[in-house]
């Protein structure tokens, strides 16, 4: 090894590189003591108004929508759907509520970002931030991710669905009551 550094020198070459070693990445209790400390405890609720904005039309969408899909799958008005109904009426839903509710997920991904980059703008709320976005990306910045996001989130509701159709949560929790006589 030292011959070849060695031959290496003699024929212009320098010394290897040596790489500091990257940072330990920061655990998640770590970054909330941080936030705490750095932004006390409203830090912690940052962008709960774009939240609720997001996942409030989700469940608008959502829910009504898997009902009718599910419904469409019945073999009749007295029995219930397949489960395999309940699954890509829960997967299908998922999906449109996903990608209509993407532009509030982008903002709020934005606004609850703790680092900006240095050509990063700052917002000062929902509003400003996606005006900003609007005005500097255009608007299919507001799709950004929508694909992706609804490929996660089909089979996370069509499963979601699947476990509340065969009762798998009910049974596990005990809260199925025997029949009384």
């Amino acid at each position: 090894m030292l011959a070849a550094q060695a031959q290496l020198a003699t024929q212009g070459g320098g010394q290897p590189s040596v790489e500091a070693p990257a940072a330990p990445r920061p655990t998640a209790t770590q970054l909330t003591r941080d936030l705490l400390r750095n932004h006390g405890i409203a830090g912690l609720y940052k962008g709960l108004g774009a939240t609720l904005l997001r996942d409030v039309p989700f469940s608008i969408v959502y829910f009504p929508l898997f009902a009718n899909l599910n419904q469409l799958g019945r073999p009749s008005s007295e029995e219930k759907s397949p489960f395999y109904v309940s699954f890509l009426a829960g997967c299908v839903a998922g999906s449109a509520a996903a990608v209509a509710v993407n532009p509030c997920d982008v903002v709020k991904t934005r606004l609850q970002s703790l680092e900006r980059g240095v050509n990063e703008d700052t917002y000062s709320g929902f509003l400003d931030c996606a005006r900003k976005i609007w005005r500097h990306e255009g608007p299919s910045a507001f799709l950004k991710g929508a694909y992706c996001r609804a490929l996660v989130i089909a089979p996370l509701f069509g499963i979601a669905q699947v476990v509340y159709f065969l009762g798998i949560a009910e049974s596990l929790l005990g809260l199925l009551q025997e029949p009384q006589a």
